[in-house]
């Protein structure tokens, strides 16, 4: 079941004005092809994303910097904690502790498996 997120969404026209920096790997959830949509407004991608939430499993993880298994390690996020899906392909996800970070990539067995509203039906 998908939880709502706490931070404000942009609202309105939005638009860039002056040069922005690129924040490094790992840090803020901005790739050149996506970005979280919280982001819209600050930096630009070609396309904006609203993440699912969802948890890590029993294990905690380290997230990549890049899709690959030999890939540096970034940030490690306990096990249970919540985290931010912007992207899948194949059997890896693009994570974000939320807009401000960390982001890394990570498998997707590494998340908790997803409990579907009618098995909370009582």
């Amino acid at each position: 079941m998908s939880e709502q997120a706490s931070y404000p969404l942009p609202e309105g026209n939005i638009g860039l004005t002056g040069p922005v920096e690129k924040p490094e790997a790992g840090t803020l959830p901005l790739r050149g092809d996506l970005a979280h949509i919280a982001l819209a407004g600050r930096f630009l991608a070609a396309h904006y994303v609203v993440p699912l939430c969802r948890r890590i499993g029993a294990n905690d993880v380290s997230l990549k910097l890049v899709m690959r298994e030999d890939a540096e390690d970034g940030a490690t996020i306990d096990a249970g904690s919540m985290v931010e899906v912007l992207d899948t392909a194949g059997s890896w996800a693009w994570v974000a502790c939320g807009p401000k970070g960390p982001s890394g990539y990570l498998k997707t067995d590494s998340l908790a498996p997803e409990v579907a509203a009618s098995d909370n039906a009582a």
